[in-house]
């Protein structure tokens, strides 16, 4: 094949220059100025408010009314209290619940009844039919603010069992709004969120200070579905999967809400009464499960989205009415849990129209809830650091800071450019079964910073995700290097241009970032320039071009190959979280042989392993882990195999449980195929023509859906991106893999 034998002209250079280390020597890789972003400089900066102030996993914060003193709750069940007006505040406990603590707010009349509301789960880890709750504690006053457990009273109850809500927050009108979640893990397992009929997937408002007979709080005559014999009353809003945070703006009565969505989408809406929100018919504007029953009423459109390049867990936050910052005063600020983004806008209810959207500045802190003080000013929750930030303008920026490289050349990843040199410990490698990216050639390098190490299959979430296979965790700063080049005139190695090289550039983040699999890596393209000599840094957009190929069957012999060059938002949606986000650098993918220039062929596990860049040994079978991939190229593999082999490393970073893929089937060679949910299944997103088509029908090619958006171009096409060619040589692949399948 074309890829081999380039990749054996590069070893045969590397090793020419001996800038490959033998097998007992690790070559050092010193030379990176991969560092920073290669964005212009934020606007603004997040500081601590409180340098000395350290809490534990905090999830839930607020203002205590009438007062300068904040209550924090910590996941553990801790809550404490702190004056917000000292420099440096000495948290005091509260109380101790000694369970997960997900919202906290105090009465409006804190002052006079002491009345803490507290939401909670008793073990997230053992869901129950009533495993959430929302409770009231009486406070005692004084000097220190102190609760006994006793004091507890129980005052609604719901399933858990994943989503579980938990914002709670006091209107403007007295009324207490809780938010419940789907309660499931998901794609609204329980098909809750279009179901009137129980509590979940919405918003809840209930009056606390007018208990009935019957139960704790009373249910507002004025709520939208009061009188519907078909839904609790206790529901202002629905169709929602987690509305992590919400909160309401004084001067305009608005309700803003967060909403954390599944596969591709983030969202912001104003919340309105009766207002259905789509979940899971919709996620915020896309078709998700659109043949789902739909409630009543119709769905309210999100005021702002954000695709899982930006924001993959949001948080919402409040209208600014502080004084410290006035250029940002009525614009509402919210954030992201898992990338640190923090973003603004500005909404005109007259138009209903985004008048202003931007981002405002991109951090590493774990943004989980965001409050506002006594003065109005904002400060931002960090669950894994554990302290209270503060937005602030960002000084100018230094004239000796370090710049993000703008050239291939400038990255201390090549010793020399031009002949696709790596520098010393920059360690090539390849995978068992590629990608297809419209017949291009690649070679592929791995640059882990100094003598860092890394953790061989630690990264196990979703752990409960059918077919997960563990991921690698890598160390900050390492850098993967894909190149990709064309023959202008297949079958000539000499007519071999280079398009772009890609870089894949990983951030730690601080604190425990790998707990829920979440990580930040970075995507990035540079463009090879016409000399080949050097390539340019491309802008955020991505582009397209066309090139010419020489090809006889086409007009006058030449075709013209269109080429995308992708986007840094774009990068995201295939190097995802349920992916493990580097998708070659797996022990299933380099579980190969490979020639790392010695002339002599040696397992890629082995050798890395050898070269110690692991952080333990690995296991002494480890050629045996991971073996359900082959190179489907070889026809001495078994036909099942090969195919298998081509649908997980092109398909299945989205086509599994949460990778991004909206229909619900899974293409991991992991899975049987029996339990992948293709054979027989009708297709969720369309039926394209076809005759009574499903995902797979064994024995019949022209039914079997998957075959036919591979040969699609244009809308409808798999991979829906990155590809402008189809792949006639794995079409006849699972064409015939198809026909001789077991009916």
């Amino acid at each position: 094949m074309r890829w081999r034998c380039t990749r054996l002209a590069v070893v045969v250079a590397l090793v020419m220059c001996g800038t490959l280390a033998n097998a007992a020597e690790r070559a050092l890789w010193t030379t990176s100025k991969v560092v920073g972003s290669a964005e212009p400089p934020d606007p603004y900066r997040l500081e601590l408010a409180y340098p000395k102030l350290k809490l534990f996993e905090p999830l839930s914060a607020g203002l205590i009314p009438g007062s300068k003193r904040l209550l924090v709750a910590e996941r553990p069940g801790k809550i404490w209290v702190l004056d917000a007006s000292s420099k440096e505040p000495q948290p005091q406990l509260v109380v101790d619940l000694k369970r997960t603590v997900y919202g906290i707010v105090a009465h409006p009349q804190f002052e006079k009844n002491g009345f803490l509301f507290v939401t909670s789960v008793a073990d997230p880890a053992n869901p129950s039919p009533n495993g959430s709750r929302l409770t009231r504690l009486t406070v005692a006053r004084g000097e220190s603010l102190t609760a006994d457990v006793a004091s507890e009273k129980l005052i609604l109850e719901w399933p858990s069992g994943g989503h579980n809500g938990g914002c709670v927050r006091f209107g403007l009108d007295g009324m207490l709004y809780l938010v419940t979640g789907d309660g499931s893990g998901i794609a609204d397992e329980l098909q809750t969120g279009q179901d009137l009929s129980d509590l979940l997937g919405a918003i809840l408002r209930i009056d606390i200070d007018h208990p009935t007979s019957d139960r704790a709080y009373s249910i507002p005559k004025d709520n939208p579905f009061v009188g519907n014999a078909k839904a609790r009353g206790e529901i202002w809003s629905f169709g929602h999967r987690q509305v992590w945070k919400f909160s309401f703006d004084a001067p305009t009565g608005q309700m803003w809400g967060g909403e954390v969505g599944q596969d591709l989408w983030e969202m912001v809406y104003l919340i309105q009464k009766g207002g259905n929100y789509g979940w899971s018919v919709r996620e915020g504007a896309h078709p998700f499960r659109p043949e789902r029953p739909k409630g009543p009423a119709e769905f309210v459109a999100p005021i702002v989205e954000h695709p899982h390049s930006d924001f993959r867990s949001i948080t919402g936050g409040w209208v600014y009415r502080g004084k410290r910052l006035p250029e940002l005063v009525g614009a509402y600020i919210y954030g992201d849990y898992d990338t640190g983004k923090v973003w603004m806008l500005r909404y005109d209810t007259k138009s209903k129209k985004v008048t202003e959207h931007r981002e405002l500045c991109d951090t590493q802190v774990r943004i989980v809830e965001i409050i506002q003080d006594a003065a109005g000013e904002i400060l931002f929750v960090d669950f894994a650091g554990g302290g209270l930030h503060r937005l602030m303008p960002s000084p100018p920026p230094k004239s000796d800071a370090p710049q993000f490289p703008r050239k291939l050349s400038e990255t201390g990843l090549f010793a020399n450019v031009k002949d696709h040199k790596p520098a010393a410990g920059v360690i090539p490698y390849d995978v068992v079964a590629p990608l297809w990216s419209d017949g291009a050639i690649k070679d592929r390098f791995m640059a882990v910073p100094g003598d860092a190490k890394i953790e061989f299959d630690a990264v196990t979430y979703p752990a409960q995700a059918p077919g997960n296979m563990p991921g690698w965790r890598f160390p900050d700063g390492t850098v993967f290097v894909k190149t990709f080049s064309l023959e202008t005139e297949p079958g000539n190695p000499k007519s071999v241009r280079r398009l772009e090289t890609r870089l894949l550039h990983h951030i730690k983040m601080p604190g425990n970032d790998d707990e829920y699999g979440a990580q930040v890596w970075n995507g990035y393209t540079y463009v090879w320039n016409d000399e080949q000599t050097d390539a340019e840094l491309l802008d955020a957009k991505g582009l397209d071009r066309v090139f010419k190929i020489k090809d006889k069957s086409a007009p006058n012999g030449v075709r013209e190959q269109k080429w995308h060059f992708p986007s840094r938002a774009e990068c995201a949606l295939c190097h995802t979280m349920a992916a493990k986000y580097v998708l070659g650098a797996t022990t299933e993918q380099l579980n190969r042989d490979f020639d790392f220039g010695d002339g002599k062929r040696k397992n890629q596990l082995k050798h890395l392993d050898e070269l110690g860049y692991f952080t333990k040994p690995i296991p002494s079978d480890a050629t045996g882990l991971g073996k359900v991939l082959v190179d489907y190229h070889d026809s001495k593999q078994t036909l099942d195999a090969r195919a298998r082999s081509y649908l997980h490393a092109n398909c299945s970073h989205c086509h599994r449980k949460w990778g991004g893929g909206n229909a619900e089937f899974i293409l991991l060679a992991s899975l049987p195929l029996a339990e992948t949910g293709t054979v027989g299944v009708r297709p969720g997103q369309g039926l394209f023509e076809l005759s009574d088509p499903k995902v797979l029908v064994p024995g019949d090619p022209a039914r079997s859906m998957v075959l036919h958006r591979m040969k699609k171009l244009g809308l409808g096409r798999m991979p829906h991106i990155a590809s402008n060619i189809v792949d006639a040589e794995a079409v006849e692949l699972i064409e015939r893999w198809i026909r001789e399948l077991p009916k």
